[in-house]
């Protein structure tokens, strides 16, 4: 949902008088349900009147479950009626573009023992795809294991609008101007949620050895892992098959976190790295597209020079053990020539 321009919708003070005067039924029914987000925050400040109108959890429910279908699940519904402010809670947290935070911060809340995953998945702005799904963070499995979590089941197919053609530079840019993709994560523990998706692809690209078409969705956000304590990047990876002629399908949309050395963050380190990207990160406006793909870039040239400097750290290591070897052989070829 694009958030207008508020200016020209904003009650003046000469008129708020008379708005006040107006029934609430009529407010609510004719006025504030065709307000989008930002209108219905700025409208909220007018006067007290307005502002306990417009705290209504229904109108709040109504703008997150439009703009985000999988809410309309009985779990999130039933989870996020528990929140401070219901919807507005929700939203508040999610809309907002999700950026770097301090990694010293520390967390108050312990880690949930299931994390929510809300994702919806939209095509030139009309809903694609939507599903909730909850994973357990508990078990040994997932914490020594990387994070990964998957959102379609095995062999699912998901349809696309997009035609496999020859011509890829086509449908590649296709999908790169329109998809967009929301993976809200919800710790129902600390009624606290984050939209850990750059909402437009930063990155669509074939893969080179299987040609499938992956989608790329990324942000980067404070580190605390065993290998690093900068940065870590939550990518969201869309695998799209098809045949040429047919039609594009999606078979695997997945959530995976790295760190700057390129490794994968376990599941331990991946949750405690949510919870305080929900309790401490900064939360914008939504970025441009090209922000989030300079983020992406600049993020994955950290872990080229990382690489680079450790394949020269280790070829310099090697080249020292060589020459050793080589001194204490030729010694040992001295003193039995003694």
């Amino acid at each position: 949902m694009a958030i207008a321009s508020t200016e020209s919708k904003m009650p003046s003070s000469s008129s708020t008088s008379s708005v006040t005067t107006m029934h609430h039924d009529i407010l609510h029914t004719h006025i504030l349900t065709r307000l989008d987000a930002a209108t219905l925050a700025t409208t909220a400040s007018t006067c007290s009147h307005l502002r306990h109108l417009c705290m209504d959890n229904d109108l709040w429910q109504k703008i997150c479950t439009t703009t985000w279908p999988s809410l309309l699940d009985p779990t999130t519904s039933h989870i996020i009626s528990n929140f401070p402010n219901g919807h507005r809670s929700v939203f508040s947290d999610a809309f907002p573009t999700l950026h770097h935070f301090s990694s010293h911060s520390k967390s108050n809340h312990p880690p949930p023992e299931e994390l929510i995953s809300a994702v919806d998945i939209h095509y030139k702005g009309k809903p694609l795809f939507s599903r909730v799904q909850l994973t357990g963070t508990k078990k040994n499995m997932f914490l020594t294991l990387p994070l990964h979590i998957e959102i379609l089941e095995p062999n699912e197919l998901v349809p696309t609008p997009v035609k496999f053609v020859r011509k890829e530079e086509e449908w590649m840019k296709r999908l790169e101007d329109n998809l967009s993709l929301s993976w809200i994560i919800i710790d129902p523990t600390g009624k606290r949620s984050a939209n850990v998706s750059s909402r437009k692809p930063v990155l669509v690209r074939r893969h080179w050895l299987t040609r499938d078409v992956e989608i790329l969705f990324a942000v980067t956000m404070a580190g605390e892992t065993r290998r690093s304590t900068e940065v870590v990047q939550c990518m969201v990876k869309v695998t799209c098959c098809g045949k040429v002629g047919g039609e594009l399908y999606m078979r695997e949309v997945g959530l995976v976190m790295e760190d700057m050395e390129g490794g994968e963050v376990s599941g331990k380190e991946g949750v405690r790295i949510l919870m305080k990207a929900m309790e401490f990160g900064e939360r914008n406006k939504v970025g441009e597209v090209g922000e989030m793909k300079e983020r992406f870039e600049r993020f994955l040239g950290m872990i080229r020079e990382r690489r680079e400097m450790k394949f020269r750290r280790q070829k310099v290591r090697d080249g020292v053990s060589t020459l050793v070897a080589f001194v204490v052989c030729v010694w040992f070829c001295y003193l039995a020539g003694l």
